[in-house]
């Protein structure tokens, strides 16, 4: 599959061309970049703090899209064949830290206790503002009509909704005192992250499979 569609079909992909080509729009999407990547340090370090696992998965939110943006802005110019190796590299990679928080969610769920709510709170709410600079960031590209620019603010859009999901999670912690909303949205949050992971790979691999890749030697 050719690198547009694979832009067209997973909305945490940039427009490769528009990126090289647009200083203003590159310099957006680095924007977003450091937003995700600064606050998903901040955040799997708090949910340690915390002990909750759905900042823990929010975390990997921000870091995968993140460090998706980053692989892409970085690969501009770069052979088809190693931009998909690279993928593929860190989809293995993002699904590993998916299973891992996952699994540590099931783990806690048998060992449950109830995490810091007020920290949980705070920081979820932090990371709403920073899911809504992210995305006002591209708000004018998305108006000028592309759709990889529309997609990635629509994908900030809906994170921005499970930040809203890890405060109603907090809330309810501190309210009912036990760590089942922390846990369930923890699970809501990374099983999504899984999938995303998932089509990561999968379109890796077909692109490492596709014959016109596989010629591409530069």
């Amino acid at each position: 599959m050719s690198s547009s569609t694979k832009s067209d079909s997973c909305a945490c992909h940039a427009d490769e061309k528009r990126a090289a080509g647009d200083p203003a729009y590159r310099r957006a999407l680095w924007g977003v970049v450091l937003l995700n990547l600064g606050f998903g340090v901040i955040e799997i370090v708090g949910g340690f703090f915390a002990r909750s696992q759905a900042l823990k998965a929010d975390a990997l939110d921000f870091l995968g899209d993140g460090s998706i943006t980053f692989i892409g802005l970085l690969a501009l110019g770069w052979a088809e064949r190693t931009r998909a190796r690279v993928a593929l590299t860190q989809g293995c990679f993002l699904a590993a830290l998916g299973i891992g928080v996952i699994s540590m969610a099931i783990w806690r769920a048998f060992n449950a206790i109830a995490p810091e709510a007020d920290l949980m709170g705070g920081l979820g709410a932090a990371g709403l503002a920073v899911n809504v600079t992210a995305a006002l960031a591209l708000l004018r590209f998305r108006k000028q009509g592309d759709a990889n620019a529309r997609a990635i603010w629509l994908f900030s859009r809906n994170d921005a909704l499970a930040n809203i999901a890890v405060i109603i999670a907090a809330v309810l912690v501190a309210w009912f005192k036990t760590a089942w909303p922390d846990l369930i949205v923890a699970g809501v949050i990374t099983v999504l992250f899984l999938h995303s992971a998932w089509q990561i790979i999968r379109e890796s691999l077909g692109d490492l499979r596709d014959p016109q890749v596989a010629a591409d030697h530069k």
